[in-house]
């Protein structure tokens, strides 16, 4: 994992990111449970996180992909979460459910490409920026580079994510 951690603080210097050393302790490496982190995983440093707004970086190796989820109405008070995604490095391959593309630029993972159904295909380059709206399926992919994203969201709470691969442990 310390290479992991060297590649992530690699990616946020090419960024412009500058990180504190508590925010370098706490950086997230997750690879959902499925073993298999460069395919499939992602590394996440949570600036805040409240009952009202989050803030985070969403750091990517090469190719490595986030796996299809949706975030879901929480309570009849409580909607699910709304993200912005910002690319501040590389490229970012973003999926989400809608007029699905016949072709898309790149493709998920072999070993679970049956879940992963969004096809409607959105490409952000550093500087560009989508919001998902809440409860939509998505699943991200980076590009060759690997990628920094940063993402401004309401409340996020990962209990209550739901991923179209029920294997996915969070």
């Amino acid at each position: 994992m310390n290479n992991v951690k060297f590649q992530v603080l690699t990616y946020l210097d090419k960024a412009g990111i500058v990180l504190n050393e508590e925010e370098k302790e706490t950086i997230e490496i997750t690879d959902f449970g499925l073993e298999n982190l460069y395919e499939e995983g992602l590394q996440l440093v949570v600036y805040i996180n409240n009952e009202r707004y989050c803030a985070k970086e969403l750091i990517m190796l090469p190719n490595q992909t986030c796996p299809e989820h949706r975030h879901p109405r929480r309570s009849n008070y409580q909607d699910g979460k709304q993200e912005t995604f910002r690319c501040r490095f590389g490229i970012v391959y973003l999926y989400i459910e809608g007029n699905e593309e016949s072709q898309i630029s790149v493709e998920p993972p072999a070993k679970h490409a049956e879940y992963y159904t969004a096809r409607k295909e959105i490409i952000l380059y550093p500087g560009d920026q989508y919001t998902i709206p809440a409860d939509t399926n998505h699943w991200f992919k980076a590009g060759p580079k690997g990628a920094v994203i940063s993402e401004f969201s309401s409340n996020s709470d990962d209990s209550s994510d739901i991923f179209t691969n029920s294997h996915i442990v969070r």
